[in-house]
């Protein structure tokens, strides 16, 4: 069942055209992920899929529905949420009250969170599992400034997934990732529910091509590819776009 369809998206700043027609679905479950050179139109895409930034032309359509001119906040409450490059975690707010902020205000609930003691028990009972899915349990009580930086990048999605989202947008998962923690992120990731469809945008290719089961190529905010990590990393267009290196694809 296809769950996002994005149509004809352009976009432009003044004379510089950044996405260019783009156009494709993603089905209930499926791992995406977008590639590129940098100013290839990855985060822009994103963003105009998101509702941060309005499309010149174009379409959008969640889970059969035009949302195209809904913004972000409508967007999330019908089932597509996002993840930043850059940290918006509270630093010193504990993971596990964050995520429960996030579950509060999926319900609308959040202004009232302290009147029924059994319901926020509840809540917390949720935000537990979600963090104990990712294999965070041993930080649950820590806030972000205490924790590695992968750990971080991992409250980020448990926030997402409180949610409740049917499309899961993650925009460089890996930045700012030591190597070393590097593998703990892949593990969260691969562990997402199977129904959730993911897109993701990433350099970091070696978890690109472990992650997606496809893989969309942008080059000056175009299509230039789109196919299974076997069909991209033999695609000699692809290669060429990356300088030809074998080590980044």
């Amino acid at each position: 069942m296809t769950v996002l369809h994005v149509e004809h998206l352009n976009k432009a700043f003044g004379g510089l055209t950044v996405t260019d027609d783009v156009t494709f679905a993603l089905n209930a479950g499926e791992r995406l992920a977008i590639i590129g050179p940098n100013g290839a139109g990855k985060t822009t895409l994103v963003n105009q899929i998101g509702g941060v930034l309005c499309s010149d032309s174009g379409r959008v359509h969640l889970n059969g529905v035009d949302v195209t001119e809904w913004p972000s906040h409508r967007r999330v409450g019908h089932g597509l949420v996002r993840t930043f490059q850059i940290s918006r975690l509270a630093p010193d707010i504990a993971a596990i009250d964050q995520v429960a902020l996030a579950i509060h205000q999926r319900d609308g609930s959040i202004g009232h969170m302290w009147r029924n003691r059994n319901a926020y028990s509840a809540v917390l009972e949720e935000a537990a599992k979600i963090l104990a899915d990712l294999k965070l349990s041993r930080v649950a009580h820590h806030s972000p400034a205490e924790m590695a930086y992968g750990d971080q990048r991992l409250v980020e999605i448990a926030l997402a997934l409180a949610l409740k989202p049917k499309v899961l947008l993650l925009d460089e998962p890996m930045a700012g990732v030591p190597r070393s923690e590097a593998q703990l992120v892949l593990d969260a990731l691969n562990r997402l529910p199977a129904d959730l469809a993911v897109v993701i945008i990433e350099h970091d290719m070696d978890l690109v091509f472990r992650f997606a089961q496809r893989i969309l190529v942008l080059a000056n905010g175009a299509v230039l590819a789109d196919g299974s990590p076997e069909e991209i990393r033999r695609n000699d267009v692809v290669r060429s776009v990356y300088l030809g290196s074998e080590a980044q694809i």
